[in-house]
């Protein structure tokens, strides 16, 4: 093998440690160890300790505010430690794994004091990073970006004052591997992987979107490109010219610190378990009474939501104001498609990252007079924000605008600020004369016979049905109500660089209603609804498709009915006011207000600049119920829990099943990963907090003034006060409601899954109906333990016995 290529397979090597980024407009909530899923969870946090010095469980004070709050039934912690061969009293452990909290400090500070060199690169290559990956928000733009990141750095950095002149950076190869070649020469290959390790890991956020823009692909890296191995030899020519050496180093962790880490892993996992069995033994329960129960009438109408948590809080009191069920699905709703909006520059992915776009689909408008009142709006306000930003950045009248404006400017500060409620109705008021864009426009779902790049305008008759059959199949659908609504969700923030965290991460960080109107449209479509038909799904004639968007910070419900037939005007009148009553009721469960109260508190956190907790997100996430709504509709799991519709009765061959776990069971354990690293290392996983983050570049945030991009959650997302976690940081108890041999039988055809669940980074707990509603837990190697037997002793585990009946 050639030196080129043999670098390039290193520094593929080295970045499968490196968690993917995507830009905070569009915020993908994923694992940032997804590099190490294929080992154990307590040997990847261990590994990436030492690369990026981030804590891979919670501190000995979670665990005790956890014991003290209930939260860790004492029972399931007694025989966790017992099988762990550990004596002694819970304050006694949690003591010994603070004092070896304390050791590993230790040895962190001394890493970092070894480092100080090293944070003199951090600073100039940070600066370089971020004039060239700018994303529209510089106004005077880095020169030469078209010939890439590597060629515009070998270009400038020789007039860069902070490089040392010693010849090194004005000296460099044209080729960046020949330039990693040069930095190599003094090392053994075998060293080659361990060095780009460290390196890629000094700076987690900018390496983790270099590495997705690269595979992305999208329109900022066609124009402006970079790669790992560019940055890589930009990064090894600067530690050069500085002096670094740049030899991998050899520290690990202490014994006493090892030590307390396999103490929390106990305490962990009883948490874990203390939680998953409460859930369990509920989800049991409804299982045997939804045995003996009969099945009701015809529903007033169904709503189908996405399987995000706080969908669980406002499905609960909108079942509790009428006749009304509600569903959990995907908030893409099966269609991966690139999605463009009538008045936005680019179009964006409207699907899970683990999904390719596989449909172009467009708003296009239908309604020329309201397309013309919306047009005359928008053109009047975008004249009058590009005039008063060109003001405020251009050098020659900045200083004079200043002096003009600064009274007005300080009123309209000091509103925001004081009354954020009465400025929002005012703003409001303005921008009910805009008409949205559902008023006058329609996505386009026909297919176009026409392409935008590689991707297909439109979807083919046969392509509507299998989305519309898929969704259907995957909740396990046997009855249609008059109405059917599709919502999706979406957030409302004031001064938030990371209100795409609080959309829906299904459509990739993006709102979910274009997703909604679109299935919505393909089920209206009567050639799809005769085609359904003849596949045996009972559609009665009378039943119309809506879509519809879930505000998940005021709990507001908007429905896209333009095109509803006057014969359901009364069905949507009394929806509308139902979903009001719900609103109010799940406002004040958020909120601790009451009534019209809440719904006002609720408002004005979303219109508050200066609130840092306009609406929690999923934090507190820990559970995902796969099974029929009646397993969770009469229990309140307090909006912890993903949702997904299935009905194990009508899946017999388990294909259903299959694309739940393979699909949205990896989604949410993606979410619920970030959540717990961004709780459990704040300033190593998370994004620290609001207050002092700028954003840079409209690509993300930094800490301060500069340094890294970074990459998961901010403090106020997940902590109640400064040492108090809102978030129970919890890995995913996935439950799931079938035949325990179907479930096992997915498993083994997904080897993908199995490594998940072998190396710990979820647990799997199934309910069976078929083996008299027994629970069991999985262990490894798809075998199984009955759960009611996990907490007095662990037999050895065994695959359960089949059935003396079939399972239908």
């Amino acid at each position: 093998m050639s030196t080129e290529h043999s670098i390039e397979d290193s520094i593929d090597k080295a970045a499968t440690t490196v968690g993917s980024v995507w830009p905070v407009h569009s915020f993908v909530t994923a694992n940032p160890l997804s590099g190490f899923e294929d080992m154990p969870f307590s040997e990847a946090v261990t590994q990436a300790a030492d690369l990026v010095g981030g804590r891979g469980y919670p501190t000995p004070e979670t665990f005790e505010a956890a014991l003290e709050g209930g939260q860790i039934d004492p029972a399931v912690l007694d025989a966790e430690l017992t099988e762990r061969g550990y004596e002694g009293d819970p304050e006694t452990l949690l003591k010994r794994m603070d004092a070896g909290d304390e050791s590993g400090h230790a040895d962190a500070e001394t890493a970092a004091d070894a480092d100080a060199d090293a944070a003199r690169v951090d600073r100039v290559l940070t600066k370089w990073l971020s004039a060239f990956l700018d994303e529209g928000q510089a106004h005077w733009p880095m020169p030469d970006r078209e010939d890439g990141f590597y060629s515009a750095f070998r270009s400038m950095a020789p007039h860069d004052g902070q490089i040392p002149d010693d010849g090194v950076v004005s000296d460099l190869p044209e080729s960046p591997v020949e330039a990693i070649e040069s930095a190599l020469a003094p090392y053994p290959e075998s060293q080659w992987v361990p060095i780009f390790e460290e390196q890629l890991a000094a700076l987690p956020g900018w390496t983790g979107f270099i590495k997705q823009r690269a595979a992305d692909g999208g329109e900022w890296q066609s124009a402006y490109p970079i790669s790992l191995d560019g940055y890589l030899a930009a990064r090894l020519a600067l530690l050069d010219a500085f002096g670094v050496d740049i030899a991998p180093s050899t520290g690990s962790k202490s014994d006493e610190a090892e030590a307390a880490d396999d103490l929390a892993d106990a305490f962990l996992s009883a948490w874990e378990a203390s939680y998953r069995g409460e859930v369990v033994d509920r989800v049991a329960a409804e299982s045997e009474a939804l045995e003996h129960s009969d099945s009701g009438g015809r529903p007033d109408a169904q709503l189908v939501f996405c399987i995000d948590t706080r969908s669980e809080v406002i499905r609960r009191h909108i079942e509790a104001t009428g006749d009304y069920e509600t569903h959990g699905y995907a908030g893409f709703f099966g269609v991966p498609m690139e999605y463009q909006g009538y008045d936005t520059e680019v179009a964006v992915d409207a699907c899970p990252p683990i999904v390719d776009p596989q449909h172009r689909v467009s708003e296009v408008p239908t309604d020329r007079e309201t397309e013309a009142s919306h047009d005359r709006w928008s053109r009047l306000r975008e004249a009058a924000s590009e005039a008063i930003e060109a003001l405020k950045t251009n050098p020659a009248t900045a200083f004079g605008f200043v002096e003009s404006a600064g009274s007005g400017y300080g009123v309209a500060l000091a509103a925001r600020t004081l009354v954020p409620g009465r400025v929002a109705d005012l703003l409001g008021t303005a921008d009910d004369a805009v008409p949205d864009n559902h008023e006058f426009c329609d996505p386009v779902v026909h297919h176009q016979h026409s392409y935008v790049g590689d991707l297909p305008v439109g979807l083919t008759d046969e392509e509507k049905v299998e989305y519309a059959a898929n969704a259907f199949d995957l909740m396990g659908w046997e009855e249609f109500g008059r109405l059917v609504v599709f919502t999706g969700h979406a957030s409302e923030t004031a001064n938030n660089p990371y209100d795409s965290s609080l959309d829906c991460g299904a459509c990739a960080g993006n709102p979910g209603g274009p997703n909604a109107r679109v299935l919505a449209a393909i089920c209206n479509d009567e050639a799809v609804a005769d085609e359904l038909r003849d596949r045996g799904f009972d559609i009665p004639e009378d039943t119309v498709f809506v879509a519809g968007q879930h505000n998940t910070t005021t709990d507001e419900i908007e429905l896209y009915d333009g095109d509803v037939p006057q014969s359901h005007a009364d069905d949507l009148d009394q929806l509308r006011a139902d979903l009001a009553v719900a609103r109010e009721h799940a406002a004040a469960e958020r909120t601790g207000a009451d009534g019209s109260a809440a719904v006002s508190e609720a408002e004005r956190r979303a219109a508050d600049w200066a609130e840092t907790r306009p609406e929690w997100g999923l934090a507190g996430n820990a559970g995902f119920v796969i099974g029929p709504r009646e397993l969770t509709s009469d229990l309140n799991l307090d909006g912890r829990a993903f949702l997904h519709s299935y009905d194990h009765s009508t899946d017999r061959d388990g294909d259903a099943l299959e694309a739940i776990l393979t699909g949205p069971m990896v989604v949410t354990q993606w979410i619920n990963m970030q959540y717990y690293f961004s709780t459990v290392d704040n300033a190593a996983y998370g994004s620290g907090s609001k207050v002092t983050q700028n954003p840079v570049g409209n690509v993300g945030v930094y800490q301060g003034n500069g340094g890294d991009l970074m990459t998961g959650l901010p403090l106020q997302s997940l902590m109640a006060a400064d040492e108090t976690p809102y978030h129970q940081p919890l890995r995913l108890s996935t439950i799931i409601h079938a035949p325990v041999d179907r479930v096992t039988d997915v498993l083994a055809d997904h080897e993908e899954l199995t490594e998940l669940l072998d190396n710990d980074w979820l647990s799997l707990t199934v309910v069976d109906p078929t083996r008299d509603h027994r629970a069991f837990h999985y262990e490894e190697e798809l075998t199984w333990t009955p759960a009611s037997e996990r907490v007095e002793a662990r037999p050895e585990p065994e695959t359960p016995p089949a059935p003396a009946a079939a399972d239908d």
